[in-house]
């Protein structure tokens, strides 16, 4: 096997601008600060990556700070000490490091995006996708109120988006569903509740069962596969696992239990598209859906999530919204569209869209670069 003429590798600390607040469980967004790795080889050829981790470690442990240290002292080293010589090597490479994931994840991205260029190849057929067009929905956040709500979703909904999801917490759940869902009576919905619930709200879960909900994501801990199971038991809706699935030994072990009937699949969180693949196998042959998870991402992410939405499984619409949703601007050309809740795939090399170096250069607080 050949290995990959690597040259440099560049870090870059970005920060943008979103359009409006994104308010969760978690706290408020207004600056999605977030890290760019580009891999260039020896051609002249770059690759890009994106590093989804926040600037507090709120979702999982991972921060934008403790991604540059881990890329920086430890993964990058490993690939200059081991070229890999296909993407899908890299998670071996690194599978002795614990977790870190995002770090992971960014890296090898920024690689699968390069091996797609150097093979001539859109990524997406490099991963073994198959849709031309995927279909997407939209994720909304917690509002100052209910009819501020729902005018987004009225808003959306005349967009096309083909699945609404809006984001709950105790005090801002039961009352909010029933409002969307009577406003809409025909949309496919879903709640997200991030991990802000224990066994102990499970009358209160289950009392979501009345609104005919897609699914409940997430309501439980966000390590937790044992009461989530048991959670099941307790609600006719699906739950639906995030937080906690960082692996395909974990969707197994999950599965195994019934701790929930459907997996979103962040390549972030999961440590990177060969993971996210590997995931996405497991379901496909147990008939349980995936579908693919958002985290802001700046047009780059962007583009890795529509290619690995063109797999086979991914059959329900994720949350890869168009790049208007939150920026004025994206990092990319074409930004990424949809028409009618659909993304048609770009089919050139690579990614698909074309890095704005410019735009780039703009958002970039600081950048490093790594040599062999």
């Amino acid at each position: 096997m050949m290995s990959m003429q690597l040259a440099a590798i560049t870090l870059r600390a970005m920060r943008m601008r979103m359009k409006a607040p994104f308010t969760t469980s978690f706290g408020t967004e207004w600056d999605k600060d977030f890290i760019l790795v580009e891999v260039k080889d020896k051609e002249g050829r770059s690759g890009w990556g994106e590093a989804v981790a926040m600037k507090e470690p709120l979702y999982n442990e991972e921060t934008v700070s403790t991604v540059w240290i881990m890329l920086k002292k430890f993964l990058i080293p490993l690939i200059w000490r081991q070229p890999p010589g296909h993407p899908r090597d890299v998670a071996g490479l690194f599978r002795h490091i614990r977790r870190n994931y995002m770090a992971k994840a960014a890296v090898e991205g920024a690689l699968w995006d390069l091996y797609a260029m150097a093979e001539n190849v859109p990524l997406y057929r490099a991963l073994g996708g198959e849709r031309t067009a995927i279909d997407v929905g939209i994720s909304l956040g917690i509002e100052s109120s209910v009819d501020r709500l729902l005018a987004n979703v009225e808003k959306y909904v005349a967009a096309g988006y083909k699945r609404i999801k809006i984001k709950i917490k105790p005090g801002w759940d039961i009352d909010v569903v029933a409002a969307v869902r009577q406003r809409f009576p025909a949309i496919q919905l879903m709640a997200d509740a991030n991990s802000a619930y224990t066994l102990a709200d499970a009358d209160r879960l289950a009392a979501l069962d009345d609104y005919d909900l897609m699914m409940i994501e997430q309501p439980l801990a966000h390590d937790d596969i044992i009461d989530h199971a048991v959670l099941q038991k307790q609600v006719k809706t699906p739950i639906c696992l995030d937080e906690s699935i960082h692996s395909v030994e974990d969707a197994r072990k999950a599965l195994e239990l019934d701790s929930g009937r459907i997996i979103n699949i962040k390549i972030g969180r999961v440590g990177g598209l060969t993971e996210a693949k590997a995931i996405h196998d497991l379901c496909l042959s147990r008939g349980i859906p995936v579908w693919c998870g958002g985290m802001l991402e700046s047009g780059i992410g962007r583009a890795h999530n529509v290619a690995i939405t063109t797999l086979a499984g991914f059959t329900l619409p994720g949350d890869t919204a168009a790049s208007s949703r939150y920026w004025e601007e994206d990092l990319i050309e074409p930004e990424v569209t949809v028409q009618d809740g659909v993304i048609h795939v770009p089919d050139r090399p690579g990614i698909g869209y074309v890095p704005r170096r410019d735009r780039i250069d703009t958002y970039t607080l600081y950048s490093e670069t790594f040599r062999p």
